[in-house]
C-alpha cells in the first residue's frame, strides 16, 4: 500500500522554524544565566576569601552576621542586575541594528526589556547567597589570626 501526503504550506514551515529557533534561543538563554550565576558566584567568593581579615575586623569592632551577609549580598545582586541591564540594552540596540540593516520593522516584545533586569537581579541574588552566608559566618578571632 502506498501513502501520499501533502507537503506542508510556507506558512507552517515558516511558523516551525520559527517556534524552532525561538526555543533554541530561550535555551541559550537559560544556559546563558547559569553561566552567569556561576561567574557571579565564583567572583563573589574569591573577594570573600580575599577579604577574610577586613571581614574578621569588621566583626570585632562591631559588624553583625547580618550585616556582612547583607553587604555581599547586595554586592552580587547589584553585579546581576548592572549585568543584566547592560545584556538587555545591548540585546536591544543589536536588534533594532540588524532589523533596519535588513529592512525589516524593528520587533522587541516590552516584556522582555523589562524581564531581562530583573531576572538577572534575582540570579545576582541567588549567586550571592553561598559566598554571603560564608562571609557571615567567619569568626573575627579566626579571620584575624589569618590575616597575621
Amino acid at each position: 500500500m502506498v501513502q501520499t501526503s501533502v507537503p506542508p504550506t510556507a506558512t507552517t514551515t515558516r511558523d516551525a522554524v520559527s517556534s524552532d529557533t525561538r526555543g533554541l534561543l530561550l535555551a541559550l538563554a537559560g544556559v546563558s544565566l547559569v553561566i552567569g550565576g556561576v561567574g557571579i558566584a565564583n567572583v563573589t567568593l574569591v573577594a570573600v576569601l580575599q577579604r577574610t581579615t577586613e571581614i574578621g575586623l569588621r566583626r570585632a569592632i562591631g559588624a553583625r552576621r547580618r550585616d556582612i551577609l547583607t553587604h555581599f549580598l547586595a554586592t552580587s545582586t547589584i553585579i546581576g542586575a548592572l549585568g543584566a541591564l547592560l545584556g538587555t540594552c545591548a540585546g536591544a540596540w543589536i536588534t533594532v541594528a540588524v532589523a533596519a540593516v535588513q529592512g525589516w520593522p524593528p520587533t522587541l516584545d516590552r516584556w522582555v526589556l523589562l524581564a531581562g533586569p530583573v531576572i538577572g537581579t534575582l540570579i545576582g541574588l541567588l549567586a550571592g547567597l553561598y559566598p554571603s552566608w560564608r562571609a557571615a559566618t567567619i569568626e573575627p578571632i579566626d579571620a584575624l589570626r589569618a590575616g597575621a
